[in-house]
């Protein structure tokens, strides 16, 4: 379903959300074989913005929809 770069990428995003010590010298190789140093670093803020800015959402106790909701700025239904 995935190729090989798109299964690289998603492990290192695993590995920065779930488990940022298993981020071993697999994940590295992995990555480098399909990306880049700057591509590797733009993926990983990336995917540092996004989580970190869903994580402030939840705190917040914002549920979907609710902020932004008489606009059309692109949240889904």
């Amino acid at each position: 379903r995935y190729g090989p770069a798109e299964k690289a990428a998603l492990r290192y995003t695993s590995m920065l959300v779930w488990n940022p010590e298993g981020a071993d010298e697999a994940v590295w190789s992995a990555l480098r074989e399909h990306f880049s140093e700057e591509q590797i670093v733009e993926l990983g803020y990336f995917v540092a913005l996004t989580y970190g800015q869903q994580r402030w959402i939840k705190t917040l106790g914002i549920g979907h929809g609710e902020v932004l909701d008489l606009t059309r700025a692109g949240l889904a239904p």
